[in-house]
């Protein structure tokens, strides 16, 4: 007789737990992860289930205090002989930013994936019980293992680094545009469509909370960035135009801010590609290199805000600080 492995399945809560309140006429978090699991049928004919109900949030409410708390949660169960996997399910709105912080700062061998839904089981076609499915059958794979985070949604397996939420309602909203999936689920088993690239990680229990994000914008001025500066922020990501490059006064707002010894992360606020100082005019990548701004490859702003609060939270060194994004990435 084949002896199943065992997999935690940890919930948090988001659309998966979802149902319809007549009164509201609106989704609210209701199922627990024992209700979650009934819907899966079938699901402890490929695995020994485990459920551990951590919350009940939609996904705008997660926190890094409860992240770090998340973090802790999910290192005792992997420490664990027993649990050869953790599955976490979470609401899809904030998912690639907890997959992505999880992936930064867990430092494991075993599979962890993040799934969710897109639908709440009161709507037709609810989702959650085949991603819930597709997540246990990565967790139990053996082509999981050393991948890192994984995000498991619509029969796809991707990386959390890569992954991002694309549609605000299509059940295939959670692509790699540059990269595409890991793999699929195939059969109950994972099948591997690609090698995974190495991930970072981040040895820490600290973040730094006061870290902005601005997204730039035709003609934006440097009132935004200079309040920041000003406030006690120690890190700004700046979400740049094409290559890297912002209107001049923005410039001028970020050269405040790094005279004030403020990190800024400069990224693209295109879907993908890395950021680079192919141009010289002023507010370009290149100024912005010269003022000491560290590169973020094609990482998305809110990704790597949720890398620079943990790189914070590690270490004030500039060049460290530096080679959490750029290492690897660029010569």
């Amino acid at each position: 007789m084949t002896i199943k492995k065992k997999v935690a399945v940890v919930f948090t809560g988001g659309t998966i737990s979802m149902t319809i309140d007549p009164e509201l006429g609106a989704a609210i978090p209701s199922l627990s992860g024992e209700e979650i699991l009934s819907l899966a049928t079938n699901i402890d004919k490929v695995a020994t289930i485990e459920g551990h109900n951590f919350d009940e949030i939609p996904s705008p409410h997660m926190t890094f205090e409860k992240l770090m708390e998340l973090k802790q949660y999910i290192n005792n169960l992997l420490e664990r002989e027993d649990v050869c996997g953790v599955v976490v399910t979470h609401g899809t709105d904030s998912l690639e930013e907890t997959a992505y912080f999880l992936d930064l700062v867990l430092n494991t061998e075993k599979p962890v994936v993040v799934t969710g839904a897109m639908r709440s089981s009161s709507e037709l076609g609810y989702d959650g019980s085949s991603n819930l499915s597709a997540a246990v059958c990565t967790a139990i794979s053996d082509s999981a293992v050393g991948k890192g985070v994984l995000v498991a949604m619509n029969n796809e397996i991707l990386l959390a680094s890569e992954v991002t939420k694309t549609d605000t309602l299509s059940l295939n909203t959670f692509q790699s545009p540059a990269h595409g999936p890991l793999g699929i689920i195939d059969c109950n088993q994972l099948l591997l469509l690609k090698d995974a690239s190495k991930k970072t990680f981040i040895d820490t229990d600290k973040y730094e909370p006061k870290v902005a994000l601005f997204k730039s914008g035709l003609d934006m001025g440097d009132d935004l960035i200079k309040f920041a500066a000003d406030n006690g922020y120690k890190g700004i990501v700046i979400e740049g135009m094409g290559r890297g490059n912002i209107p001049p006064e923005m410039f001028r707002g970020i050269e405040y801010a790094r005279e004030k010894g403020v990190e800024v992360v400069l990224v693209s606020r295109c879907l993908t590609g890395r950021v680079y100082d192919s141009y010289g005019y002023l507010g370009s990548g290149r100024d912005l290199k010269n003022i000491g701004c560290i590169f973020g490859g094609d990482l998305p702003g809110q990704k790597a805000r949720i890398k620079l609060m943990l790189a914070l939270g590690k270490t004030n060194d500039p060049q460290e600080l530096k080679d959490y994004f750029e290492k690897g990435v660029y010569c």
